[in-house]
């Protein structure tokens, strides 16, 4: 299956993805080389310290993976994932850019920028995914 037929479907599609929307969390754009999701940061993201949950911050960015490996193929799964984090968001907004760094015949690897509204950055995520036989 190649591609959604548009943001919408794409969005319909990845509101399955209950952690992830019931958290805030949402796809912006989608395209064959990069994907963008976002969410604001409230009470419910927020560690016993008041910084932002490494976990929150993870999976913005592993929904980022998601949806652009998933446009192309719609059977991809992260094999393997690892994620910096870099700085403490500044800001009330998280952004996570995903690009493919390589697109094989039976598995990928996407890189994810998450950066706070202001630009900073915030996360690196780099995963694996395996293409599924479908």
């Amino acid at each position: 299956m190649k591609g959604f037929a548009s943001i919408e479907e794409a969005q319909a599609f990845f509101s399955g993805d209950r952690f992830a929307t019931e958290n805030g969390m949402k796809l912006e754009e989608l395209d064959e080389n990069h994907s963008v999701t976002s969410m604001t940061i409230d009470a419910r993201h927020r560690n016993a310290l008041g910084g932002v949950m490494g976990g929150a911050i993870f999976t913005l960015a592993d929904l980022a993976f998601a949806a652009l490996t998933n446009d192309r193929e719609r059977s991809v799964v992260a094999q393997q994932v690892s994620i910096n984090y870099l700085s403490a968001p500044k800001d009330g907004r998280l952004v996570a850019t995903a690009r493919y760094r390589k697109d094989g015949r039976s598995s990928c690897v996407v890189n994810v920028d998450v950066t706070d509204g202001s630009g900073r950055d915030i996360a690196q995520f780099v995963g694996t995914g395996f293409k599924l036989k479908g």
